[in-house]
């Protein structure tokens, strides 16, 4: 129903920035609520932000507070995730989801709330 496809990795040195997209195919897009989490190897899959369905409302993980920007263009299907002073423990593989319209809590950080999730992409931070 929903494909998610991310794009916008690549390899950045400390301290720099990049964003990177998931662009949702469908007109129904703007039903759900999105989210971005990374997975490094050996690690778990890590929440890091979340929006609403209509862009009101965003969510951090500490974590990312202050570093991290979320955002969408729902007339254009996107999510994005900004990404600023990066660090080396940075590096992971980032994934963007799609949030349930089932989900009934107010936590927007947790795995089992996702539906759809894209294939990843990379970002390497290096010193």
């Amino acid at each position: 129903q929903v494909q998610l496809v991310e794009s916008g990795g690549g390899l950045v040195q400390a301290g720099g920035s990049l964003r990177v997209a998931c662009a949702a195919s469908g007109r129904t897009f703007i039903n759900y609520a999105m989210g971005w989490f990374r997975q490094a190897p050996g690690k778990e899959r890590e929440f890091l932000a979340a929006i609403s369905a209509s862009g009101g409302s965003v969510y951090y993980a500490d974590s990312v507070k202050g570093r991290f920007t979320i955002s969408r263009d729902n007339a254009k299907n996107t999510v994005f995730l900004q990404m600023n002073n990066l660090k080396f423990e940075d590096k992971a593989v980032y994934f963007c989801a799609a949030r349930s319209t089932l989900a009934s809590s107010r936590t927007f950080s947790r795995e089992s709330e996702y539906a759809y999730w894209g294939q990843g992409t990379q970002v390497t931070v290096s010193s």
